[in-house]
Order: C-alpha cells, then structure tokens, then sequence
C-alpha cells in the first residue's frame, strides 16, 4: 500500500504543475470566467437566502436581520395568493401572453435567418441583418414612447393615416384598449427582439457543410429542398436548445423575455384586465403595498413552475429529437 503511494505522489505533483501552466497561460481567461463567477455570486446566488421571506411575516423595518428573525407562518401567503379574487384573470393573463409569444416570437428569428441565408447580394444582407437588431438596444421606456407616437388615438400617425384615408371613421385606442394588449405587446416584442435571436440561428447556419447543399442541388433539390433536407436538420440542436430555454422562461416572456416591462409601461387602469400579469401584482403589492412576504411568495411559486418546465422540456426534447440541454 506504502508502495503505490509513493508512486502516485510524483504524478500527483506532476499533474498539478500542469494544471497550474495551463491556468497561468489561460489567466486573461480565468480573470474573466472569475468575474464572470463573481457577478453570478452576488446578484443570483446571494439574494436567494431571501426566499425564505416567503414563509415568514417579515417586515421592512426589521432590515436583512428581520429575514430570519421573524415568525414562520408557513405557507400563509402562497394560500391567499391562490385564493385571491384575481388569481384566475392574473394567472390567465402571465400564460396567454406567454403562449402568445412562444407561436409567434419563437419561429419569427428561425424564419427570417433562413431567409437572410438566402440573400444573395451580401451588401443588402449586411444591411437587412444590422437594421433588424438595433431595436434590441432600445430600452422599453423608449419603445412604448415609440408606440405612443404611432399608436396613440390622439397624436398617433398611424391612427391619423387610416383617418385620413378613409379606413376608419374614428381612431382606434389601442394602447387603452384591453382586446388590443395582448397583440400590442406580442407585435412590439416580436419586432424588438426577432433580429437579436437571428444572429443565434445565422451563425448555426453558417455552420452548415457546404458540400452538403452541393450535393443535394446536384441530386435536384430546388430551394426549399435544400431548406427542408438540409438547413432544418443542420439546426436542430440548436433550435431545441433555444426552445428549451424559450420554455423555460415563458413565464418572463420566453425568447423575447419582456412581460414584465411590457406590462409595466403599456399597462393602465383601462385595460388592466388582460395587462396585468404575476409580475406586475407582485411588483405592486411588495412596493407599493410593502407586503414583502406576500410578493416573494408569489415570484417563488413563479420560479417553481420555470424550473419544473425546464426540466419537462429537456426530457421531452430528449426522447423526441435525441437533443437536449443537459
């Protein structure tokens, strides 16, 4: 036993002085998985000890010591959550928006890469492909001020337009309308952040062997062939990955993961019935209320269901397409 000891202590050390050339080669690298590691650490990890706020009757004025000194009551508030008046018209509103932007969004960047791809003339591609992503790099403070100019029933140029030209008699009030929030919120975001995910679905096109489109054109493949036999298989893998994260965050909007700021901001008092969402009565009853324990049960009962479907979504992508996550 002494003996195979000391045979593995020199290799041992030896391993460990590779280990460490390999690190203080990789060390620029290192510093940035590090401070990578570091945010992760204190804005995710860090904050979750205050989950269990949501089975206690805490109070704001006992600051972060109040977390874990307060009474434990359980699972009161996730009880009067459910039981609450709103929960059926809440609930309803965070799935159908969710849902809503799952058709919709989750296809719109696959088909409009596959048709970049297509371009042939590389200067209107550029051109096409760069115009599509800027609107990510716009905050939704500014989209629905955007949104207000074209759409509002007042000043709105789109209403003015259709006036003008005799399409409607009277402009439409579609930011106050409830029947029209759902579309308002599913187009903007679409429109938002489809460009964005393009870049994703681009580059695992651009990963596609050539030779394969080749040999398929030689075999008669016409176009949409070569889309169907070729490109979809070649970014399988990766539109099962997407799709699972899509599903894992759908509560919080999915691909285009912006439920709670498009609640927030097109959200008022007229069309509260299908604008208001989990987020959003969590939002308001933990500040403006101060019921911190009541809102943190609610974003717990939230994240629960995403891990849970995250989950689900891996192992059916698993057994049905051989890709997954994890």
């Amino acid at each position: 036993m002494n003996f195979e000891t000391d045979l593995a202590t020199p290799f041992k050390a030896k391993r460990h002085q590779q280990l460490w050339k390999r690190f203080k080669k990789q060390i620029v690298l290192q510093l940035f998985v590090g401070m990578g590691m570091v945010f992760l650490l204190i804005f995710s990890f860090t904050p979750m000890f205050g989950v269990v706020m949501a089975f206690k009757d805490y109070s704001i004025v006992t600051g972060i010591k109040g977390i874990f000194t307060s009474d434990w009551v359980g699972l009161k508030y996730f009880d009067e959550f459910v039981n609450d008046y709103r929960f059926g018209q809440i609930v309803r509103n965070t799935l159908v928006l969710s849902f809503l932007k799952v058709i919709f969004a989750f296809p719109a960047p696959i088909l409009f890469a596959i048709l970049l791809n297509e371009v042939r003339h590389m200067a209107f591609k550029r051109f096409v492909q760069t115009v599509s992503y800027l609107p990510h790099f716009i905050s939704w403070v500014v989209v629905v001020g955007i949104a207000f100019s074209f759409l509002s029933a007042d000043i709105g140029i789109i209403n003015k337009v259709m006036v003008k030209i005799g399409l409607i008699d009277m402009p439409l009030d579609i930011l106050t309308n409830a029947n029209y929030f759902w579309g308002l919120a599913v187009g903007s975001a679409v429109w938002k952040e489809m460009g964005w995910w393009t870049i994703i679905f681009l580059a695992a096109i651009a990963g596609i062997n050539p030779a394969l489109y080749e040999a398929a054109q030689i075999d008669g493949a016409g176009r949409l062939a070569r889309i169907r036999h070729v490109t979809f298989p070649g970014i399988k893998g990766t539109i099962v990955v997407v799709l699972i994260l899509t599903i894992g965050s759908i509560l919080g909007g999915g691909l285009v993961g912006s439920n709670f700021e498009q609640a927030y901001l097109l959200g008022n008092d007229v069309n509260n019935p299908t604008s208001e969402i989990v987020q959003t009565y969590a939002f308001k009853v933990g500040l403006a209320d101060g019921r911190f324990s009541y809102a943190a049960a609610i974003d717990l009962i939230q994240s629960i269901i995403s891990v849970l479907l995250i989950f689900s979504s891996n192992y059916i992508a698993k057994r049905v397409s051989g890709s997954s996550l994890f």
